[in-house]
């Protein structure tokens, strides 16, 4: 498995932006789908975002599109999620998580490597 590490949370008014990293540690970063993932207060961990090994090909979840953009550098095993145009809903603790295959339908239960999560508030 790998050791993943999030950083960049933060507190911001609607309508600003948040860049959020997650530094993997290993050799075998590049072979990972990589993936955001958030919950909120009181809710189900929901996808946000995931991208493929060789960063080609990227998935978002409907409510942040064209809003959030995800990333990765395989040179330094970091996958980042730059969030702009935020609301008070975007509001969750952001986790990144790793996943040895690609699924079209992104899942919790189809990542085996987590993050302990980084906060993200957004006030109105």
């Amino acid at each position: 498995q790998v050791q993943l590490v999030e950083s960049g949370g933060g507190l911001v008014q609607a309508g600003g932006s948040l860049r959020l990293s997650c530094a993997a540690s290993g050799r075998t970063f590049s072979t990972y789908v990589m993936a955001w993932f958030r919950q909120a207060p009181g809710k189900e961990r929901e996808f946000v975002a995931a991208i493929r090994r060789s960063g080609g090909s990227t998935e978002y979840t409907d409510s942040v599109k064209g809003r959030f953009t995800i990333s990765r550098d395989n040179a330094k095993n970091t996958v980042y999620l730059q969030m702009n145009s935020l609301k008070p809903e975007d509001t969750a603790v952001y986790y990144c998580a790793a996943s040895g295959y690609y699924t079209p339908y992104p899942k919790r239960a189809d990542f085996s490597s987590w993050g302990q999560g980084t906060q993200v508030t957004v006030s109105s």
